[in-house]
């Protein structure tokens, strides 16, 4: 079994519910977005257009910030989920610079709010509370929800559908029927590092 999330792009019209969703759902700081949602201009007057590319972490079969961890922190389930033991981080950072793909974070600490006039709401300081400052943080694919049998946020938040969560080794999941009748393909995939994120262009 190899979890991955296929990405329509022909759904995806920018409203950033992914984000929100995931900033909801795991508390992160502001500045720090495990989801997010690129956006770019193609084509030239009168049809020019945006388009959106949503972006997460890859979770790679081959992750190089997992091969350059000292201490063994960025590991990856048997699942293909590539996850950070708070525990075992330095906040080196090695993993960051190896990961081409920005998806991941540093958490400098204190008490960041999105109201800073303000004490940190109730939700703020119980995603506080869990975190360890000085270490890397980055998307989990939300593995608590996965493990209790759901999908991950971003996905079942998605408005039009643009975000499907399957498993990549099951040639039957919706996942890999889509992949095998769009020719969906990762993000750079000349870089080797064989991401579980697919996208429809």
């Amino acid at each position: 079994m190899r979890y991955g999330i296929v990405i329509d792009t022909r759904r995806c019209f920018g409203c950033n519910a992914c984000t929100v969703a995931c900033k909801q759902t795991n508390g992160t700081p502001p500045g720090v977005f495990w989801a997010k949602v690129y956006v770019e201009e193609v084509g030239e007057y009168p049809t020019a257009r945006r388009q959106y590319t949503p972006a997460l972490c890859m979770h790679c079969a081959d992750a190089p910030c997992v091969e350059v961890c000292p201490t063994g922190a960025s590991y990856q389930r048997e699942d293909g989920i590539v996850l950070i033991d708070q525990d075992k981080c330095i906040g080196c950072r090695y993993c960051m610079v190896a990961c081409p793909y920005n998806a991941r974070y540093f958490d400098f600490g204190g008490n960041e709010t999105y109201f800073p006039e303000m004490e940190l709401t109730p939700l703020e300081a119980a995603r506080q509370e869990g975190r360890a400052t000085g270490t890397v943080s980055k998307c989990t694919m939300c593995v608590d929800r996965i493990d209790a049998g759901e999908e991950p946020a971003c996905v079942a938040t998605c408005p039009t559908y643009a975000r499907i969560f399957g498993d990549l080794d099951d040639p039957e999941s919706e996942v890999s029927k889509l992949i095998a009748e769009h020719g969906a393909t990762p993000l750079h995939p000349e870089l080797g590092t064989n991401p579980s994120v697919f996208y429809i262009r």
